[in-house]
């Protein structure tokens, strides 16, 4: 009898037990996995796609009809090459690099910004000069072992007053020296002194007298100055 209970508890036990509540089982929480650091390879591939160097021989100075130019230093920075380049300046006009070409393997490169970088007085015996920064696009594997910069002019915009000041009598004797009947001479025009044509030959129209006069030869002074650059591959 006694074992008979307590096989009818044990029953009841077991019966409540697998009618009650389930016990929840413990979440399955996502695993993340690390991801492999992909910046070193990266940041060597950037390295190597755009290199950095510095120019391992340049030409120095030279003075090509009358005016001195001087390359200080360039380099190559990723898809640019840099070039420092000083020159002396041959009056207070706004000189600068008007035309420029860099040179490598079969390829030549006539498009360039330029910037200032700096402009001093005469002082101690040496003349007013301005430096200019030009910059070249280049693709990342061009081989620049051998290459080479070339400035072909600078140049300087006048203004109305500078063409009285300081062009006009250039420009008549250099008409006069070739033969050119053109005479010149400034007058005030709406409080600006103003150069104009007063007489030229018959058989000239106006348009080609303004473009003898007003060519850009007067303010412009050309090279070439050119100047070795090595850079190491």
């Amino acid at each position: 009898m006694i074992r008979h209970s307590t096989l009818l508890a044990l029953g009841i036990a077991l019966l409540s037990t697998a009618c009650g509540p389930a016990v929840p089982s413990a979440p399955i929480l996502p695993t993340f996995l690390p991801s492999a650091p992909a910046a070193p390879a990266a940041t060597a591939e950037l390295n190597e796609a755009y290199p950095t160097a510095q120019a391992a021989e340049t030409g120095g100075s030279q003075s090509v009809s009358g005016l001195a130019v001087r390359l200080d230093r360039a380099w190559r920075d990723g898809k640019q090459v840099y070039a420092d380049v000083c020159f002396a300046l041959p009056d207070a006009s706004d000189w600068t690099i008007w035309a420029a070409h860099f040179d490598y393997g079969s390829e030549s490169l006539a498009e360039f910004s330029t910037s200032m970088i700096s402009q001093t007085d005469a002082s101690g015996g040496q003349g007013p000069e301005r430096c200019d920064e030009l910059s070249f696009y280049v693709p990342p594997d061009a081989d620049l072992s051998a290459a080479t910069l070339t400035v072909e002019s600078v140049g300087a915009y006048p203004t109305s007053d500078e063409y009285c000041s300081l062009y006009m009598p250039k420009i008549q004797q250099s008409l006069q020296e070739r033969g050119i009947g053109i005479s010149l001479e400034c007058s005030d025009v709406g409080g600006t002194m103003t150069m104009q044509i007063t007489s030229k030959p018959d058989n000239m129209s106006q348009e080609e007298a303004e473009q003898l006069v007003y060519s850009d030869e007067f303010y412009t002074v050309k090279g070439p100055w050119s100047f070795p650059v090595t850079f190491e591959q």
